[in-house]
């Protein structure tokens, strides 16, 4: 049975997830993460996207990403399909690196954006990979609360929908949940307990 056509128009808005085919790990040293985060400005060059944020965790990946005037299904593959080359080369690896096709689910509010905003860069702390959103090295949650330009990310759009001082305010809404999160216990990876 052929797959759906995903919903697109010029200016939707994602939450994509790309995982690891068998929840494999797609990122397994700084450089596979330097080398994706690359990718998506070598992409965003050559079909324009706007990416409001990302977390690139160890199986998979999130991004935030509103479309300009090319269907979503293009950019995606472009990117999925240049690291997949990439990682295949470095570990000589067979098969599909990826499972299935990414996920993509339509935001059309206001609320449901920064909601996923919010939900990208908490997903190391539920991970219980840190304690802080901004101690995860690999996520745009730094460059919002930092206030640094970015070539790859576009903050205008979530934080403009704060009141001044924005940054502030983006940062209290993010971590205002942190004291609901429960955060898994560590296990040893050599004896399989938790600490």
């Amino acid at each position: 049975m052929p797959r759906k056509n995903r919903v697109w128009y010029p200016g939707a808005v994602y939450h994509i997830m790309c995982r690891g085919n068998h929840r494999h790990d797609i990122f397994r040293d700084e450089e596979d993460r330097l080398f994706y985060l690359a990718t998506l400005k070598e992409v965003k060059e050559k079909i324009p996207y706007l990416l409001h944020s990302y977390c690139l965790m160890t199986n998979h990946v999130h991004l935030q990403i509103e479309t300009v005037d090319i269907n979503i299904s293009q950019v995606m593959k472009r990117i999925n399909m240049l690291y997949a080359i990439y990682f295949n080369k470095k570990y000589k690896f067979v098969g599909h690196l990826f499972q299935d096709r990414y996920n993509a689910e339509l935001i059309e509010t206001t609320p449901y954006h920064l909601e996923i905003s919010r939900y990208i860069h908490l997903n190391p702390v539920r991970a219980s990979m840190v304690a802080r959103p901004e101690e995860y090295k690999w996520s745009s949650y730094k460059i919002y609360i930092e206030e640094h330009q970015d070539q790859l990310v576009t903050t205008a759009k979530t934080l403009g929908c704060f009141s001044p001082p924005r940054v502030r305010h983006y940062r209290g809404f993010v971590e205002e949940v942190l004291k609901y999160i429960k955060v898994k216990p560590k296990v040893d990876e050599t004896d399989g307990h938790s600490y």
